[in-house]
């Protein structure tokens, strides 16, 4: 099963009908049996931890492996080989958090990250519509109108173009990671248009934010938890390069669709 998002590929294997069944159906819209994937993720549910998920993640390096931890999984990532391993017991949400880490790492070598931010597609535009937990993500992605693609209500994938240089466009790629809504994005990218940071309002009103206040807020709200100085700095800088290409609002609006007409 080679689940494939934003043009990384991660071909998952485990010896449980059933639960390849379940992840089958969770990731549905990203299965693809065409090229190779990067990755391969091996999940051993025979030696499942003890079932705690709402423990802190750790993600430190050892070597050329990344090992990651949790209450209730313990996985090890290899950035060289491209394999990895997850021990587990049979849910998806522990997969589901390995797999979002592995593609951060991937992402702060290559000019991206992972955004707390949902994002819709928009007449061949992506907005993206960042905040943390009860910013208005989900409820912003339901006000979007009918002929609007949504990618993601949580968890954005935001990458650079390949050779792109700095000043040139960014693209918002489409995940299975859904929010409140319940329900995966759309297997779709588009070019980001602009980010907007979600404030609960009196009104509908959208104001330009300075660059240095537009890095502050979008890194409190990046999917990062490796404490490396090296993959931190390059985090950092893809920020920065970021904003200078892609302009940044902050959004404050109430749970009424009219909003849209100031978006697009």
């Amino acid at each position: 099963m080679n689940v494939v998002i934003g043009g990384t590929g991660i071909r998952i294997s485990t010896t449980d009908a059933a639960f390849e069944q379940i992840l089958r159906a969770q990731y549905a819209g990203f299965l693809d049996t065409g090229p190779s994937p990067s990755i391969e993720l091996t999940v051993d549910l025979a030696s499942p931890r003890p079932a705690d998920p709402d423990a802190d993640i750790e993600v430190r390096r050892q070597g050329d492996r990344w090992l990651i931890d949790r209450g209730d999984f313990h996985a090890s990532y290899n950035s060289v080989t491209q394999s990895a391993t997850v021990a587990q017991s049979a849910c998806r949400h522990g997969l589901d958090s390995v797999i979002r880490i592995i593609h951060s790492l991937q992402l702060a070598e290559r000019s991206g990250f992972l955004l707390h931010a949902a994002s819709v597609i928009r007449a061949d535009r992506a907005f993206l519509f960042a905040g943390p937990s009860g910013a208005g993500k989900t409820t912003i992605s339901r006000l979007a109108p009918a002929d609007a693609h949504l990618l993601t209500d949580e968890i954005s994938y935001v990458r650079k173009d390949s050779g792109a240089s700095a000043g040139q466009d960014w693209t918002a790629f489409g995940t299975p990671f859904a929010g409140d809504l319940a329900r995966p994005g759309e297997n779709r990218h588009a070019r980001v248009e602009a980010l907007f940071l979600l404030r609960h309002g009196a009104g509908n009103r959208i104001e330009p934010v300075k660059a240095a206040s537009a890095v502050h807020s979008i890194l409190r709200n990046v999917l990062f938890f490796a404490k490396d100085p090296v993959l931190v700095r390059r985090l950092f800088d893809s920020v920065c390069e970021f904003v200078d290409s892609v302009p940044v609002f902050e959004l404050s609006f109430q749970p009424d669709a009219r909003v849209w007409s100031l978006i697009t």
